[in-house]
């Protein structure tokens, strides 16, 4: 299996168990490896007392965008530190997008940034995750 096919069904496996993800509405817009575009619609009982997305709805996307970058190499990574700046409200009807990029790959630890934009390819979140690689195989053998 090549790199590109392997990354893809590994998203496709997690995703098929990510729960959470899928009541978000998350959506699949591009998966590479090291690499995950990720796209979603903010609804009503996504907001908070302010009448603006809970900061956990921008984090969570960008969470899951971060899980499948690192995992898109075939080999099982767990997060272990991630930070998340809210840089513009988000409110009910927003589109947004989570873009994760690796910055740097080694045997036991990758290092990603996430960008979340609105509708209007404007900044909300800016997220960046570091993640374990385990020794573990998605689909060994």
């Amino acid at each position: 299996m090549d790199k590109q096919a392997l990354a893809e069904k590994v998203v496709d496996t997690m995703y098929t168990n990510d729960y959470f993800s899928q009541w978000l509405g998350i959506e699949r817009v591009k998966v590479e490896v090291g690499h995950c575009i990720l796209h979603m619609k903010v609804r009503k009982e996504m907001l908070n007392g302010f009448a603006i997305a809970h900061g956990g709805i921008t984090y969570s996307l960008a969470d899951s965008a971060l899980a499948f970058a690192s995992n898109s190499h075939g080999i099982k990574a767990v997060s272990i530190e991630t930070s998340i700046s809210h840089t513009q409200q988000v409110i009910e009807g927003d589109i947004i997008t989570a873009e994760a990029e690796e910055v740097k790959l080694s045997n036991k630890i990758g290092i990603y940034n996430i960008t979340i934009t609105n509708q209007h390819n404007k900044k909300v979140a800016l997220f960046k995750g570091t993640v374990y690689r385990t020794s573990k195989e998605w689909f060994p053998g």
